[in-house]
C-alpha cells in the first residue's frame, strides 16, 4: 500500500450469470440470476453448469479471462483496448482510496 503497487497477472476468472442479461426493468429487478453473476447465487439456479476441468474451458458457469477475452474478439471487439480500459479503472480506484487504506494499514 505504501508504496502502491499494482501487479497486473494475464490470467484471471470469469463468472458468468446464468440468466440472459437484460436492462433493469421494474419487472426484473428480482432476478439475481441476471444481475449478478456471484457464484453463490448463481450455483442454485436450476441452469447452473459447474466446470469440469481447465481443459473445458468453453461451458460452464466460471471461465477463464483467456476465454473471455477470446469470446469477445471473436464478437469484434478490440481486447487489447478493453484490457487497457480495465487497467485505467483499475488504476484509478486505487490510487483513489490509497490514502485511507495506506493510513488503516499503518493504525494496525
Amino acid at each position: 500500500m505504501d508504496p502502491l503497487r499494482i501487479y497486473w497477472y494475464k490470467e484471471g476468472l470469469c463468472r458468468l450469470a446464468t440468466a440472459e442479461y437484460k436492462p433493469p426493468r421494474e419487472k426484473n429487478l428480482d432476478n439475481l440470476y441476471m444481475h449478478l453473476t456471484n457464484y453463490a447465487i448463481n450455483k442454485s439456479a436450476a441452469n447452473f453448469i459447474a466446470n469440469t476441468g481447465s481443459e473445458n474451458d468453453d461451458c460452464g458457469h466460471k471461465r477463464s479471462l483467456t476465454f473471455a477475452f477470446s469470446y469477445i474478439e471473436k464478437l469484434g471487439h478490440d481486447v487489447e483496448k478493453l484490457k487497457h480500459e480495465i487497467k485505467l479503472l483499475v488504476i484509478k480506484t486505487l490510487t483513489m482510496v490509497q490514502p485511507m487504506l495506506s493510513h488503516t494499514y499503518r493504525s494496525c
